[in-house]
Order: C-alpha cells, then structure tokens, then sequence
C-alpha cells in the first residue's frame, strides 16, 4: 500500500488488476482516499471497459482498474506499475523509479499501520497480556489508517512556509513555492 501511495504521489501510471468489480473501484478509491488533502488530478478510471484499453498507452499518469480477464493485453506496458489484487502482488518494471518516503518516516508509518491493522502486536512481547484486546471495528480502523496517512502529511509537509517566498513586484502579490 506505501508503495502504491508512493507511485501515486510521485504521478506514476497504476494499473489495479482484479476479477471483482467491487474490489477494483474499492482499491482505486481507497488510495485516492489515502492522498487525502491532495487531490488527484489525472486521469481516473476505477473500471475501464474493455473497448478502451488503448487508453493503457497515454503518456499520462492515470489510476485505472481493469479486469483480470484483460491481463493478457496488459503485459506488453512498460512504465505501468500493476497491482494484482487477486494475487496480492505489485509488479514495477525495470524502468520505473519509485522513489519511497523519507526513512524515518517510512518505517514510523509501516509501524503505526502494522498497529492499526494488527493490534495484537502491540502486546505481544509482554509477559502478562492486559484483560481487554478488542479489534478496532471496520469504520474505526478506516477513520486510524486514515489519521495514520493524514499524520505523514503533516510531517512531511512541516514547515513548508518557508519555503514560500512572496514577490511584490507585481501590482498583487505573487506567492511562490521555491525550496531553498
């Protein structure tokens, strides 16, 4: 899942696989939900009909969901990244550079969604397990991995006004994002 938010964030091509509709517009939702205060602005597509799969070939980043019974068509991409949600696996080509999180960020968020997704690793390693260990339920663990990914955000992007540089030559102000 990081690495798919990474690909998106860094306006990769993400191809979802999948024999379930339902699963297909979940999983393509559910990683535009995880980019929460951004916005994706290119192409989305969370089920391509089939008479379309040329749109596989656009230089342009995308987000699409295709059937699994269109697998066959879409091993011939080449700067595609494909998430198998059947299988369970993410397939990057040899010529896609995904740059992941900074480091200590990238392990602090696997660990706060390793808590979230499984809670009994937080008392695993103690000698005497506490009398209450409830799983979250399904709406609450959505709103935690939620408040996991909105918590990256803010760390990665702290401090980012000073990166801002305001140039009054102009008769109205012009705000300009320049990192020093």
């Amino acid at each position: 899942v990081l690495f798919l938010f990474c690909a998106a964030l860094t306006e990769h091509k993400i191809l979802f696989l999948s024999s379930s509709y339902q699963r297909l517009t979940d999983a393509c939702r559910a990683l535009l939900a995880l980019m929460f205060p951004l916005k994706y602005s290119f192409t989305y597509v969370p089920i391509l009909p089939a008479q379309l799969l040329e749109v596989l070939s656009t230089p342009t980043p995308f987000i699409i969901g295709v059937h699994s019974i269109f697998q066959s068509e879409t091993q011939e991409l080449l700067d595609v990244v494909i998430a198998d949600l059947d299988g369970g696996t993410v397939n990057v080509p040899e010529c896609v550079h995904i740059s992941l999180l900074p480091e200590p960020l990238l392990q602090q968020t696997r660990e706060a969604l390793s808590m979230v997704l499984d809670p009994e690793l937080e008392v695993a390693d103690l000698a005497f397990l506490p009398s209450t260990i409830t799983a979250s339920s399904l709406k609450m663990q959505d709103k935690e991995i939620r408040a996991v990914f909105l918590r990256l955000f803010a760390q990665l992007l702290q401090g980012y006004r000073w990166c801002l540089h305001i140039i009054r030559i102009h008769p109205e102000p012009v705000i300009r994002f320049h990192k020093v």
